[in-house]
């Protein structure tokens, strides 16, 4: 029988550890997991499990302890998780009938990430390679990427994280990209996670400049260029940088024509545009509009990584606002509906005042 590992690097993760391993134990032939140096209860919990644990001094490349990690794994196959995320649904057989009939692919889970935004809780969706044959590594110092030419596949195996609620890393993040980039000064993919740290952090600036870097040096066909797109796009309107934006708009609007996170921030951006200056740029104003009802036609994706309710409620909700200030209260009410039959809380309160 083809074997599975579970393989993962920790420091300190006792608040989290038991939920991750509690969810794939049932799944996996055996657990790998590289302790970096935990002073709490981390390595008692991993063996409470079953798990062989490896110590590894922290020589400040993810990469390096990762690969470590899958060195120790005895297994045909490694799902490597960390230790805030768990497996949500039930991806046992769909797990067992993809490493039984493949040895030349790697596997790509959906892993939801909560986050806060606008003070309320987000859901942000992405694909990632996380099911990989044995053989395959790691390369980067940070947000670490698969070294493979093998072809990936995505998976119906859902990974929850909630890692962005309750710690911050940028500090740490950012100085280690920053490491990378003094070796790499060029490379697109690391330029632009130095702009998502700044982004993370509100250094609108910075990032602004780290993601135009990324933008001019990146190839079209770059998984991460989609992503890359929405966070200049909303760090351009964070500072304002109107022109830009419409450069960038217009330069990318066919190529993302079926993302509904690209015509959300569109949405987004024709507002602020439009009220920095009513008399220069009100032409645009049925843009506006003509965005949120863009993603609603699309709806919510799997194509592209994503927040949830860009191409829904979240835009419903947005042209219930929109309505509403132009004194369409009819309107105003259907879309709020919309939204608040997603159980869109917003929308449900609007309502109520509205009614």
């Amino acid at each position: 029988m083809t074997t599975l590992a579970l393989v993962m690097i920790v420091k300190n993760e006792e608040r989290h550890l038991s939920r991750c391993l509690q969810s794939v134990k049932d799944i996996v032939d055996e657990m790998i997991i590289v302790d970096t140096g935990s002073t709490d209860r981390t390595k008692e919990i991993a063996y409470s499990f079953g798990a062989k644990v490896f110590d590894f001094v922290w020589v400040n490349d993810f990469s390096a302890a990762r690969n470590y990690a899958l060195e120790k794994s005895s297994s045909d196959w490694n799902l490597v998780l960390d230790a805030d995320e768990y497996i949500i649904n039930n991806c046992g057989s769909i797990i067992r009938n993809f490493i039984e009939k493949n040895d030349k692919v790697i596997g790509r889970i959906k892993r939801i990430d909560e986050f806060i935004q606008d003070g309320e809780k987000r859901y942000a969706q992405s694909y990632l390679s996380r099911l990989l044959p044995k053989g395959v590594k790691y390369v980067g110092r940070i947000h670490e990427q698969v070294e493979s030419k093998l072809p990936r596949e995505n998976l119906d195996i859902e990974v929850y994280h909630d890692g962005y609620v309750y710690t911050d890393k940028t500090d740490r993040n950012l100085k280690l990209l920053l490491l990378e980039l003094e070796r790499d000064p060029l490379n697109d993919y690391v330029l632009y996670q130095v702009g998502k740290q700044y982004k993370l952090q509100q250094q609108l600036q910075q990032a602004e400049l780290y993601f135009e870097k990324s933008y001019h040096l990146a190839p079209l066909g770059s998984w991460y260029r989609h992503s890359l797109i929405i966070d200049y796009l909303y760090t351009i309107i964070g500072n304002k940088s109107f022109e830009k934006g419409l450069k960038l708009i217009e330069t990318e609007r066919d190529r993302f024509a079926d993302s509904p996170d690209f015509h959300f921030a569109c949405g987004l951006f024709y507002m602020d545009l439009i009220f920095s200056n009513v008399n220069k740029y009100i032409h645009l104003f049925p843009l506006i509009e003509q965005s949120f009802l863009r993603c609603l036609e699309i709806g919510d994706t799997d194509k592209y990584d994503s927040v949830k309710g860009t191409g829904s409620f979240l835009a419903s909700y947005n042209l219930g606002v929109f309505h509403e200030i132009l004194g369409n209260t009819d309107k105003a009410i259907s879309f709020y509906q919309q939204a608040a039959n997603e159980q869109y809380e917003r929308a449900i309160k609007r309502l109520e005042l509205l009614r």
